[in-house]
């Protein structure tokens, strides 16, 4: 029997090959997971998706317990719920198929970041491959992270925002369901994505395009970052602003911490090759 060839034996074309079947994986499992989300449209519109606008939602209603513990009226947001309106005939179908895609993104995520570590594992030397473990399972547990914040926390907020947002008494808002799923989803796979921030400063430390150093002299310039977009999306009082901006600088701190124990392992084995 022919013995499988090895990386380094292995043509461009045939990289290619490799590649394309864990591509087609993937999306076999998007496409899975999309499908199962389609035909429970029930679940994935009434009990998730439009979830956020409703004053029962658990962000919703802690949020305003909150704010009447502590006398702050604005703490209670989405407690007049808006209805939304298409103006297309095919929208609705069209955002069915799009939240069924996104839905099935954000589960088989796990899958498709281990299809995508499969193919690249095998060019990495052993020792990178140690210093790599459990990429797949931080990476995941990040994401789905993210994906959660996104959706408990600044989804209701932004929803409230936006939705309550007015430039003059006389404009009359009326939200469709195109730009509400479009809301929802894109501040959902942005907080699944942002939150890899860990991740990705642990790799571009390992390559040395990223130090300590670097980190912290920009650290006032991500805080001022992070709290104009914590103010952007919540209600203009205090508490809301910190709820979304301590989570996002834990992570930018977790990103300067990884870096330089990164930094120290490279000096201990630079150290003992002396």
């Amino acid at each position: 029997m022919a013995k499988r060839k090895t990386e380094a034996e292995m043509s461009f074309l045939e990289h290619l090959e490799v590649m394309r079947w864990h591509l087609l994986r993937a999306f076999a499992a998007v496409i899975v997971m999309g499908l199962v989300a389609f035909i429970f449209k029930e679940v994935v519109f009434d009990k998730i998706i439009l979830a956020p606008k409703e004053p029962v939602f658990p962000t919703n209603r802690w949020l305003c317990q909150l704010g009447g513990l502590l006398g702050l009226e604005r703490l209670c947001i989405n407690s007049d719920p808006f209805d939304l309106q298409t103006v297309k005939m095919a929208e609705q179908f069209t955002m069915h198929i799009i939240v069924s895609l996104v839905a099935g993104i954000v589960v088989a995520f796990p899958y498709i970041f281990w299809e995508f570590w499969r193919f690249i594992v095998p060019a990495l030397y052993e020792k990178e491959k140690r210093t790599a473990t459990g990429a797949v399972f931080y990476t995941s547990l990040l994401f789905l992270l993210g994906v959660g914040f996104g959706y408990y926390i600044i989804a209701p907020l932004s929803v409230n925002f936006l939705g309550n947002y007015r430039v003059s008494e006389t404009v009359t808002s009326a939200p469709t369901l195109r730009s509400y799923v479009q809301t929802i989803t894109s501040v959902v796979l942005a907080s699944g994505i942002v939150f890899q921030l860990p991740i990705l400063t642990y790799f571009l430390t390992k390559v040395g395009l990223v130090t300590p150093g670097f980190l912290k002299k920009y650290r006032r310039h991500a805080l001022v970052l992070i709290v104009t977009l914590s103010a952007i999306i919540t209600p203009p009082d205090v508490f809301s602003q910190v709820l979304v901006a301590l989570p996002l600088l834990l992570l930018y701190e977790i990103g300067i911490s990884i870096s330089k124990r990164i930094m120290r392992q490279r000096e201990a084995e630079l150290e003992a090759e002396k």
